[in-house]
């Protein structure tokens, strides 16, 4: 049941389109103040997100993982920008439980960075550097290579509620639904757990 609600979170890594009226959008930054089920985020770009938690609203963690951690076999996501040698290079690796393997998996546009995109895949294969990797990851359409250099953040979910979401709180919102008064609504919000900012 607990690994359920994970996946159910995790539905925030949606390919939601870019802010407009009725499209999911996606909200990164750091818990302003919490009102019962309302939530206001100061967003990376300096501005205020009002956003309204449902009753059943799932509250995913993420905590840290290590390089180590990515082995052939496992799905993850990884948002990248850019190549090194024929690789894509990696900004941050996401490894998803094994219920979620498949999740939204293959390669599209991300708005990490301007020009990002986002691979979600199965690690077919690990090319291990002093201390870094390259990762052969395969998806249903296709497969890429994946530069991991040591100092990208890795990351996977874990169980969290309601009582994790304080102020001060670095949180990544993937599906929010905005409503016609600005403010936003969710079902599901991904928070950084001891300090950790989520960085996909």
């Amino acid at each position: 049941m607990a690994l359920a609600r994970i996946a159910a979170a995790a539905l925030a890594l949606s390919t939601a389109a870019p802010a407009q009226e009725g499209k999911p959008v996606r909200i990164r930054g750091t818990i302003d103040k919490v009102a019962g089920s309302v939530v206001t985020v100061k967003t990376r770009d300096g501005t205020s997100a009002t956003v309204k938690l449902s009753d059943d609203a799932t509250v995913a963690g993420v905590v840290p993982a290590s390089l180590g951690d990515v082995t052939p076999g496992k799905f993850i996501g990884t948002a990248t920008r850019g190549q090194k040698d024929g690789a894509l290079v990696a900004l941050e690796v996401l490894i998803f439980p094994d219920s979620m393997r498949g999740f939204n998996e293959g390669h599209f546009p991300w708005d990490l960075e301007p020009e990002s995109m986002m691979t979600n895949a199965t690690v077919a294969d690990v090319v291990k550097g002093a201390k870094d990797r390259v990762l052969t990851l395969k998806y249903k359409d296709g497969e890429k290579k994946i530069y991991v250099p040591e100092n990208a953040p890795i990351v996977t979910f874990t169980n969290a509620d309601r009582s994790a979401l304080t102020p001060g709180a670095r949180v990544f919102i993937g599906a929010a639904q905005r409503q016609a008064d600005g403010t936003f609504a969710t079902k599901r919000i991904n928070v950084g757990l001891k300090g950790l900012a989520p960085p996909m």
